[in-house]
């Protein structure tokens, strides 16, 4: 952090209730991290400040607003110089149904997650993209069958939990 903010156990666990639940009242996070509420609200607005809390959303139950299809796409480009990256990226940036793109090492160079409203969807949405000549040489696509683990939280304290930064 640019500003020199250091984060304590209180800090983290300050962050862990709020990624869970950010609607909570001040007064239920001040009592969850054992503080007066004063106090916590001072460290929330400085974690604010310092950019560690970026916003606050609401979780939305998507099968309630009808059918979806979440498919995992691996894309290799054809070729591998940074404007090719950069190209790849701006060219899917704007894609509303791409839900997370990954740079990776491995076999392919980038894992994307789509969500469609179903296979004919994804199938001419990846038409699209690849008439865009953003330079893909291949894709394979994974239809996500079931997903029984999602979770909407990084486990903070069990990767920063102890004094750090």
């Amino acid at each position: 952090m640019t500003d020199g903010t250091k984060l304590d156990r209180i800090d983290i666990n300050i962050l862990a209730h709020l990624q869970r639940n950010g609607r909570i009242t001040n007064v239920e996070l001040a009592e969850a991290v054992s503080l007066s509420p004063s106090p916590c609200l001072i460290r929330v607005k400085r974690l604010e400040k310092a950019g560690y809390i970026v916003g606050y959303n609401a979780h939305i139950d998507i099968a309630k607003l009808g059918e979806t299809v979440t498919v995992f796409t691996q894309v290799t480009l054809t070729d591998h110089h940074l404007e090719d990256f950069a190209r790849f990226e701006a060219g899917i940036r704007n894609v509303d149904e791409v839900i997370e793109c990954h740079l990776i090492s491995g076999g392919y160079d980038y894992l994307l997650k789509f969500m469609t409203r179903g296979i004919a969807h994804y199938q001419s949405l990846i038409e699209t993209i690849l008439e865009k000549n953003i330079g893909i040489t291949k894709y394979f696509s994974y239809i996500v069958i079931k997903s029984p683990i999602v979770k909407l939280y990084y486990p903070l304290v069990k990767l920063f939990g102890t004094e750090r930064h």
